[in-house]
């Protein structure tokens, strides 16, 4: 599911820089790509000019059997360098939050990002950038086939919500996205690095894991309640 595309305004810098084209090639062939295959398809795409400034592709953490996926806005230096969705610092921080949870990243939670190649100086993603990586995400997702989807930030809950609200606004309630013509219910909080930066969010951070791991226990109707 796509979020629906925003349009830059004139003169600014996402009007001018040059528009990322999905690739019709690699988005029919991930739509019917295994999981082993994804990675290789996403190196192999040159849809927008990161791929000029990418040291790596960032793919996945986790695979299909994760009842719980983490959805991230795009990878950041650490993430650039390593090929993994969250490392560095902010990894760290959520490394401890799902510790603390009792979840484990690779067994119960899987992680990806709407972009899978770092946009420049880590600024957000833009429109036609998570449009051209829309089909490798949407592909992860149906694979993936996850009992609890938790949107990580502004960016994660624009592109799969559609929402623009303030996250204060979104948390707390338990949303719905269809993945291959399955409800899948969605939680959404902060970004790791938001917590970083804003400490004081880090209790609501938590909770709202604790929220979804109830979820995923218990069901929707029983963690609502």
């Amino acid at each position: 599911p796509a979020a629906a595309p925003l349009r830059p305004a004139a003169g600014s810098q996402a009007a001018q820089a040059p528009q990322a084209v999905p690739d019709a090639a690699l988005v029919a062939e991930v739509r019917t790509a295994p999981w082993e295959r994804i990675a290789s398809i996403v190196n192999r795409c040159r849809a927008c000019m990161m791929a000029d400034t990418r040291q790596h592709t960032v793919c996945a953490d986790g695979a299909p059997g994760c009842p719980m996926v983490l959805i991230g806005e795009a990878p950041g230096r650490d993430e650039d360098l390593q090929g993994i969705p969250f490392v560095g610092k902010s990894g760290a921080l959520l490394n401890k939050i799902l510790e603390a949870c009792g979840l484990q990243r690779g067994r119960d939670v899987a992680i990806v990002n709407v972009l899978k190649c770092r946009p420049p100086r880590n600024r957000d993603p833009r429109p036609d950038e998570a449009a051209a990586c829309a089909a490798f995400l949407d592909r992860q997702l149906e694979l993936l086939a996850p009992s609890v989807i938790v949107l990580m930030g502004r960016q994660a809950t624009l592109r799969m919500l559609n929402r623009t609200e303030r996250l204060d606004a979104l948390r707390g309630k338990i949303w719905k996205l269809s993945i291959a013509g399955r409800e899948v219910p969605v939680v959404v909080t902060y970004h790791p690095s938001s917590l970083l930066r804003n400490p004081v969010d880090k209790e609501k951070g938590w909770h709202d894991f604790l929220f979804a791991r109830d979820i995923l226990q218990h069901g929707a109707g029983a963690a609502a309640g």
